[in-house]
């Protein structure tokens, strides 16, 4: 018997200097968007941490399917593109990512980890 296990994305952001409080603000407005639509739904979990000199953020995502990661990524479309134009991405995606959820992360600097033993 397999375990369903919902899908967690690590985001790592590394904020170009002198850019934070920008960072912060678009933070903000992903937050609201996915407070509004997401949270409880298909988002079960969405909370950003900053290292110590604000120059480094990590996002802990769970999602409960694929589907559930599109359908984020639609809500908070707009903000990316900001994001990636004042800090350098990279992600970890742990679970399995359907086919249609990989093709949509192609041209990301995503690393993918399928499930294998555990609780």
């Amino acid at each position: 018997m397999s375990l369903v296990k919902p899908l967690q994305l690590i985001a790592h952001f590394t904020i170009h200097p002198g850019k934070t409080d920008e960072f912060k603000k678009i933070v903000s407005q992903c937050i609201e968007a996915v407070s509004a639509k997401e949270a409880g739904v298909g988002t079960l979990q969405y909370d950003w941490y900053f290292n110590a000199d604000q120059s480094e953020c990590k996002v802990l995502e769970t999602y409960r399917n694929s589907e559930a990661v599109l359908q984020h990524a639609a809500n908070i479309g707009p903000y990316l593109g900001q994001f990636f134009e004042i800090s350098t991405f990279s992600g970890e995606l742990f679970g399995a990512a359907s086919d249609s959820l990989k093709k949509a992360l192609e041209g990301l600097d995503v690393t993918y980890y399928e499930f294998e033993a555990g609780l």
